[in-house]
């Protein structure tokens, strides 16, 4: 339910968007059309028309999101620039295509939720399925009998023989969507948007790094952060299969929630913006002492004359030893280093969720979310733990907001971050986090350590900095200010991912569904195997 109803916010805010960039798009060609000729274009005056909806409304939702269409939605320069050239007067509802449907219940809630939605076009290549997903489409009505069909059809397949035909392609899979990356980057229009889920979370956060490095192309790495590397892993692996069709990602959202992590970026096609991606990718260096880590960036652009020229990255960023604990690295990626969010998206999809609170059935799960995300610093990669920092130097804790006004007071940024209650962003260099701990723990001593231990190697030296914990302003977010809940409980216990379809239930599911469930199944095991010898001791057929 969390997934969805994030798609589907992210869905509404693509259409505003795409509406708006259209109506840009042909305001800029109304103005330059007269110093190119006298007589105007036709089709520069045909009128936009409005998406009708089919003969059905959504009631209550719909009037709530007319309301809100109606507050200002910036528009980026990139969007409008893609858009220009392939542009006509008339605008036509999206299409989406739902690549693995399974029951169809993702593409039926976006045909009869979703304001201006077109056709919606719901895969499977399993035989049950796409009956059971039809059953559906008849048992909703007129709406999802108009809008959504359903095929019998392998997913890469269908892709490939649809180029360039959908503006919302969305990617669900039971495990890893690697080997539908390259098909789905091909089959999405210029400016359409890509919604792509990630379930194996093992492979991702670095329990198996060969396995991820066959997948993804990245090497993971086993930090506080590996969450948040698992979302930047992925949208490496997607700007990669786009970039060899001389394409490149935008991300609008990426979140980490429940056991899964889903992106949500723009595609467009453009030779030479592609070239940037060298700028937007970085390895990871990180301390196996310490909690030190660092990015060296794959390649930098140097600006000539009127062009840009790019180049190798500057390196190594690191010596052979750690600074602060003299312990060696280990080094991850690449990954995605750039921005993750668009904050202004962010902000749009936040108000538009909070207008049409009835619309959402997870509203308080996924509000929480994107009131987090909304105060995430957008260009800082990674994040550090309060608990892990304090653990190397084995030393109690400071309180986040003694901790936060240090790193302010110090002249740096810092927020928190929707992938982990205790993690901290900041752009602060890691031996200015160091002299901070430093002094918290000579306000606050610790017992002797070894001396070969890393806690012990940074507490030796003397901070260059001097810590100044007195509260300050910007230490609480405005959400923190004001008690918003950030971070909700699961709703049950044994909260996560089931059983693959088809697998047998045995004693070693019991974290995945609980005591109760097995003993379900226990019992109706054994009720059922009484009766079977019964029907063949009863029946007179039988030779014995």
């Amino acid at each position: 339910v969390n997934n969805r109803d994030i798609s589907i916010a992210v869905l509404r805010t693509f259409i505003s968007k795409r509406k708006q960039e259209h109506e840009a798009v042909l305001s800029r060609r109304t103005k330059t059309a007269p110093k190119v000729s006298d007589e105007p274009a036709p089709e520069l005056a045909a009128p936009i028309e409005s998406v009708a909806h089919n003969g059905i409304d959504n009631g209550e939702c719909q009037e709530a999101e007319e309301v809100f269409d109606d507050e200002p939605c910036s528009i980026s320069e990139e969007s409008v620039k893609a858009l220009e050239g392939k542009v006509r007067g008339e605008l036509k509802p999206p299409r989406v295509l739902e690549a693995l449907s399974a029951s169809g219940l993702r593409a039926l809630r976006y045909a009869r939720e979703v304001e201006g939605i077109g056709e919606v076009v719901a895969l499977d290549n399993d035989k049950v399925s796409v009956e059971a997903c039809r059953r559906n489409i008849k048992f909703n009505g007129s709406v999802a009998c108009s809008k959504v069909e359903s095929h019998l059809e392998d997913a890469r397949v269908y892709m490939l023989t649809h180029p360039k035909e959908f503006d919302v392609v969305d990617l669900d899979p039971y495990g890893s969507p690697s080997v539908f990356l390259d098909s789905a980057v091909q089959s999405i229009v210029d400016g359409g948007i890509l919604m792509c889920t990630a379930t194996d979370m093992a492979v991702l956060c670095g329990g198996n790094g060969e396995v991820c490095y066959s997948k993804y192309g990245s090497y993971p790495l086993r930090g506080k952060y590996c969450h948040e590397m698992a979302l930047r892993i992925l949208l490496a692996c997607i700007e990669s299969h786009a970039n060899r069709y001389k394409r490149y990602i935008v991300p609008v959202l990426s979140v980490q929630m429940d056991f899964y992590v889903r992106v949500f970026v723009r595609i467009y096609t453009s030779a030479s913006a592609m070239k940037n991606t060298p700028l937007k990718l970085s390895y990871v260096y990180q301390c196996i002492g310490c909690d030190s880590f660092h990015l060296q960036p794959i390649g930098r652009s140097v600006p000539k004359n009127n062009s840009v020229r790019y180049l190798p990255g500057f390196g190594p960023v690191v010596p052979q030893e750690c600074s602060d604990c003299g312990k060696k690295y280990n080094m991850g990626g690449p990954i995605w280093s750039a921005p993750i969010h668009d904050q202004e998206w962010v902000t749009f999809m936040l108000g538009d969720v909070k207008s049409m609170k009835d619309c959402y059935p997870a509203y308080d799960r996924i509000s929480a979310v994107l009131t987090t995300i909304s105060e995430e610093l957008p260009d800082v990669p990674l994040f550090l733990s309060l608990h892990n920092l304090c653990a190397t130097l084995k030393c109690t804790s400071p309180s986040a907001v003694i901790f936060r006004s240090a790193v302010i007071n110090a002249g740096y940024r810092i927020s928190g971050t929707h992938v982990n209650p205790l993690g901290l962003k900041s752009d602060a260099p890691m031996d200015v986090v160091w002299d901070i701990m430093r002094c918290w723990v000579k306000n606050h001593p610790v017992k002797a350590q070894p001396p070969d231990q890393a806690g012990s190697v940074i507490l030796a030296k003397e901070p260059v900095l001097q810590a100044n914990f007195a509260r300050a302003v910007a230490s609480l977010s405005k959400a923190q200010a004001k008690k918003v809940a950030r971070f909700l409980p699961n709703p049950e216990r044994h909260w996560g991912p089931k059983l693959r379809a088809g697998r047998q239930i045995t004693s070693k599911h019991v974290s995945l569904l609980g005591p109760q469930a097995l003993n379900v199944i226990s019992n109706h095991e054994e009720d059922g195997e009484p009766q079977a010898k019964r029907k063949k001791t009863e029946d007179p057929t039988s030779n014995s």
